[in-house]
């Protein structure tokens, strides 16, 4: 089962996100953290963020190991756009979009193996022979 996160309304370009999730598709977290952490881009923060997020939901809700972790699927797909003016000459006005993304990120690992607690497992034991 893989794990997602998802970050919507980002306000860069999908087009440049692309970019910038195109270096870690289908790399490990570990690698692909590294890999953004030296990328120019104002991208690869919002990337670096989601694919964190990904990993701490993989870690805490779905008992993943954090070092077998993988990329198995990114992918940018464009938001909303604020559509805004720029005044040109003779008192008139040019359209231009300002553009958002949203980023999906699916990571898959290896899972823990269940911990049990002695003290609930005794307590269990000890109600099926009452019984």
């Amino acid at each position: 089962m893989s794990v997602r996160a998802i970050a919507k309304n980002v306000r860069i370009s999908p087009r440049k996100v692309s970019l910038v999730a195109s270096l870690v598709r289908n790399r490990s977290v570990d690698d692909a953290i590294a890999i953004l952490e030296y990328t120019p881009k104002k991208a690869a923060i919002a990337v670096k963020k989601t694919i964190l997020s990904a990993k701490a939901n993989a870690v805490t809700n779905h008992n993943y190991l954090a070092k077998d972790l993988k990329i198995t699927q990114i992918s940018v797909t464009p938001g909303r756009a604020l559509k805004r003016y720029r005044p040109v000459a003779r008192g008139s006005a040019h359209p231009f979009k300002r553009k958002s993304s949203h980023i999906y990120v699916l990571i898959d690992g290896i899972t823990r193996p269940a911990k049990t607690n002695k003290a609930e497992s005794k307590d269990t034991k000890s109600k099926k022979k009452d019984q």
